[in-house]
């Protein structure tokens, strides 16, 4: 058991990248769409590359979605409206009538007869309003032609304009006092009316929805079948837009057809073993190409995580509404990856993520070739990402690169630029858009992840931080060494294509374990006083070695990244504290070697080794006395050789 345990301990790194491994697989064929895939690929406007297809299978065809919003909006526009007569208000108003008639021609102002006309006339104002009724003035009136009339429970179509508005009455009055003779009394009828009538007809929105809904439900999504056995599409033959329709019909029919409980777990393995080769590729790249990502759980974990966050986004709004699909950023990516680690690094995962997706985006080629284009292009330009000019810029060219690429495949496909969908550029732009967001996620991951970008290493250069403060108070020696060595570091980063910024901050910070005991290095030593003449050259050695120990704690304990912390580490490698050694020779010959070298490890990047090979020559380039350009050149050649010879790098 205590062997299992320690072996479990010993590997513990390894299970790790097992088990995220096949969480990572698990998760993303879990969030797949459950279906099966149509085993062809076809694109309208291009030869159909495969043998002749006979359907498989009796199945309809269906209606495109902009047929179906075509023959719904028609729909809505040709049902009729409906309207409620309510037979109390009327009621209640012609009941009320008499009284106020009554009121406002009393006998003593007009005579029986006279006032009999006028009843008369008004009577006949009133059945006529009331024969479809009167419309309220916040009720819908835009409609034309017939409409539906509710009353007494029973529908009947009628006019619409049958119905009266409150403003016409007035004109109804004047029609029947020019007919009747009563012009003088006009005023009073307007005013016994204006006091009288109520609104009745009320337009009756949820029964006009209904009626709606009603016939929507009896739409028909399909139109026609085809029998099985039937020629779908010859070998060669052009898809175009009648086939175009079939094979999209088939291919729906298809896929749903094969997620039956027989066979879904068929399928399921199927999208396992495929995602399962494709984040195998990844993990052997890390091992093969990039040993000390790999041998980060961390950085590893961080890959794992984006890819995942790419992926699941990409289904969750495929699942939602499959047209949406160009508003996920997936440039985000490999904008994240190459500002923590490389740039092939990132193009590498970007394709792999981009591959995955093909099992789940429509029109998978179009959507690959896009995304890769796209991803390239994001590794290509963006650099110096913590100058925010650039990122506009790369973010600019990667949507340029999205809609030039878009309006040719829409070329290929309809021979024209009439039917362009205008509102996927639009999403192209909202991609953009949030692809900016990158910045705070870089400042996100890293106080997640605890790795740094060069917008962090930017900060850190700066001279006036509080930790290089310290070193230029206590050990200016030091300070000013670090800042030659520095400088010297930066101009080979550069030439070589390295990572500048890195390798600067990397020096700046590569001695600070020097603080310690200051006096103890000759570049603090500003008098003829040598402290190392008082103590053993062993002592002396322990103190020199254990600059990088206490650089390494102090480091820590100011939360400097682990990037920067491996300069500190690498920068002396496993190299000899010669001189002590030497002198410790002379006076015991069976001295052991192990006493005077550094703990290492060696440099294993550019940076790291560019770094060991500029302090080794600021540092002895002190000695030179006529310091002449072939005097120079050889000296630095001596150096590098040196450390070659010592095996200091991989």
């Amino acid at each position: 058991m205590s062997n299992f345990l320690e072996s479990l301990f010993r590997n513990q790194s390894a299970i790790y990248k097992y088990f995220l491994y096949v969480a990572s697989i698990f998760v993303i064929v879990f969030f797949f769409p459950k279906g099966g895939k149509f085993k062809y690929e076809f694109q309208k406007g291009k030869p159909w590359q495969y043998e002749n297809l006979y359907a498989p299978f009796d199945f309809p065809i269906k209606k495109t979605e902009a047929e179906l919003a075509a023959e719904e909006k028609s729909i809505r526009e040709r049902q009729l409206p409906y309207y409620r007569f309510d037979a109390d208000i009327a009621q209640k108003v012609k009941s009320g009538f008499d009284s106020l008639f009554e009121a406002s021609f009393s006998d003593q102002n007009f005579s029986q007869s006279r006032k009999k006309v006028i009843y008369q006339a008004s009577k006949e104002v009133m059945d006529d309003v009331f024969t479809y009724g009167i419309l309220g003035r916040t009720e819908r009136t835009d409609f034309l032609g017939d409409v539906f009339l509710v009353r007494n429970s029973k529908a009947r179509r009628v006019k619409a304009d049958d119905f009266f508005e409150l403003r016409e009455v007035e004109q109804k009055v004047g029609q029947v006092v020019l007919r009747y003779d009563l012009k003088d009394f006009q005023f009073a009828l307007n005013n016994l009316f204006f006091e009288t009538l109520q609104p009745n007809v009320f337009y009756d929105k949820s029964l006009t929805d209904k009626a709606v809904l009603d016939a929507l439900a009896k739409l028909s999504t399909t139109r026609g079948t085809v029998d099985e056995g039937k020629l779908i599409i010859a070998r060669g033959e052009v898809v175009e837009a009648d086939n175009f329709k079939v094979l999209n019909s088939l291919k729906d029919e298809y896929e749903s057809e094969l997620w039956t409980a027989q066979n879904q777990y068929f399928i399921i393995a199927g999208y396992t073993v495929l995602v399962a080769l494709v984040l195998i590729m990844l993990l052997f790249f890390l091992k093969r190409y990039r040993p000390v990502v790999f041998a980060n759980n961390t950085k590893v974990t961080f890959i794992f995580f984006n890819i995942l966050l790419m992926v699941i986004a990409t289904i969750m709004t495929v699942k939602f509404n499959e047209k949406l699909v160009f508003v996920v950023p997936l440039c985000i990516l490999p904008l994240i990856l190459k500002t923590f680690f490389d740039a092939r690094l990132a193009l590498f995962a970007h394709v792999l993520t981009v591959l995955i997706l093909g099992f789940v985006v429509p029109n998978s080629f179009g959507f690959i070739f896009l995304q890769i284009m796209a991803g390239i292009v994001a590794v290509l330009t963006v650099s110096e990402l913590y100058k925010r000019a650039n990122l506009f810029i790369s973010v600019g060219q990667i949507t340029l690169m999205y809609i030039v690429a878009y309006l040719a495949f829409h070329s290929i496909h309809e021979a024209s630029f009439r039917n362009i969908e205008w509102y996927v550029l639009g999403l192209f732009f909202l991609n953009g858009m949030i692809t900016l967001f990158v910045q705070p996620l870089i400042y996100i991951y890293e106080k997640l992840f605890g790795l740094v970008s060069d917008v962090s290493l930017l900060e850190l250069s700066d001279t006036n931080s509080k930790l290089l403060k310290e070193l230029s108070n206590k050990a200016s020696g030091t300070f000013h060494h670090s800042l030659q060595v520095a400088n010297l570091a930066e101009a080979a980063a550069n030439e070589i294509g390295a990572n500048a910024l890195l390798v600067r901050v990397g020096a700046l910070y590569h001695d600070i374990g020097k603080m310690e005991n200051p006096t103890y290095f000759t570049e603090n030593q500003i008098t003829n006083l040598n402290p190392h003449d008082e103590i053993a050259p062993v002592q002396s050695a322990k103190i020199i070695i254990d600059h990088v120990i206490k650089g390494i704690e102090l480091a820590k304990k100011n939360n400097l990244p682990d990037r920067v912390i491996d300069f500190i580490r690498t920068n002396h490698g496993n190299t000899l504290v010669y001189s002590f050694y030497k002198k410790e020779e002379e006076q015991n010959p069976s001295v052991d070697p192990a006493q005077f070298t550094y703990p290492g490890p060696l440099p294993f990047s550019k940076e790291t080794a560019i770094l060991m090979m500029a302090d080794s020559v600021e540092a002895a380039s002190k000695s030179l006395k006529d310091p002449t350009f072939p005097v120079i050149d050889e000296f630095v050649n001596k150096i590098v050789a040196g450390l070659i010879t010592g095996k200091q790098f991989f």
